[in-house]
């Protein structure tokens, strides 16, 4: 078995067998992302990956319990080589409790509801998907490729279809200038699309990403501590989102927050509100692990 450049995968699949579907991202093109900048996409040829999975399956199939498909957005392969894999999983991992993928709004609205019915009755239970923001402006700046509403109907249409959606939003990227578009804007995404789990990651840049040269050209500031904190409680103060699972855990996070929309809030509100009475975030040295 064989891994093709860096891998990289959601926190909560730290456990999971991971399989390369794709390599790389079909987009690459988000100005803050550096995950694939080294890799040209393509889906793997379908041999590939059933070897590995025939590899991994003689070597542990009976303590497997979670699978993720990678790269960035292995929900693009067609239909029919995603049920066969999904059938590979069931019949030789007999343990496996569940498959997921990273997934883009695009790959979900080219799927049709019966293709993505068809997936979830194969064993796909979950598609992460990276919305980044619920802003326009930011979107189109940070050349996401995809609309708030684009990004809304996929998660209403995975949820129609019975499959689970983990949303990902990224503090900090409209800067300080549109902190409170990108958190309100932000939680009415969420609220639309009422997905089973969300999470916001605090921006983090490589030096040789492109918005990192927008931040040396002077056209692009980041946030503070104090800043970030302020938006969080922006996004949280305008959620109603009942039953979604929150976390906002991650390395990068300057404050650790976990809870379950709507009955967390006030609780994590207060949190955030210590935190910066207090000045306790997490040390910069603790946030680039």
């Amino acid at each position: 078995m064989e891994y093709e450049g860096d891998v990289y995968r959601p926190p909560s699949e730290a456990r999971s067998l991971i399989i390369q579907v794709t390599i790389g991202c079909s987009h690459n093109t988000c100005t803050f992302c550096h995950m694939y900048s080294d890799k040209k996409f393509r889906i793997r040829k379908r041999e590939e990956i059933l070897q590995d999975l025939e590899e991994c399956s003689a070597l542990y199939g009976q303590y497997v319990r979670r699978v993720f498909f990678a790269d960035g957005d292995a929900l693009i392969v067609k239909t029919p080589l995603l049920l066969e894999l999904l059938d590979y999983v069931r019949e030789h991992f007999p343990l496996a409790e569940r498959v997921t993928a990273y997934g883009t709004a695009s790959d979900v609205l080219r799927k049709s509801e019966e293709d993505l019915r068809a997936l979830r009755q194969a064993g796909l239970q979950m598609v992460y998907l990276g919305a980044e923001s619920g802003d326009d402006r930011i979107l189109q700046e940070i050349k996401k490729g995809q609309t708030a509403q684009e990004l809304i109907e996929a998660g209403q249409k995975l949820k129609r279809c019975g499959i689970q959606t983990s949303v990902t939003l990224i503090s900090g990227l409209g800067g300080p200038e549109r902190m409170r578009e990108h958190a309100v804007a932000s939680a009415e995404l969420i609220n639309a699309m009422n997905p089973d789990y969300a999470s916001i990651l605090s921006l983090q840049l490589r030096e040789d990403s492109p918005m990192t040269q927008e931040i040396l050209r002077g056209e692009r500031r980041l946030l503070t501590a104090d800043q970030t904190v302020e938006e969080t409680e922006m996004f949280l103060q305008a959620i109603n989102s009942p039953g979604t699972v929150f976390r906002s855990n991650h390395a990068s996070n300057y404050v650790a927050l976990a809870g379950v929309f709507n009955e967390d809030i006030p609780a994590m509100l207060m949190q955030l509100e210590q935190a910066k009475a207090r000045q306790q975030y997490r040390p910069d040295w603790m946030r680039e692990l």
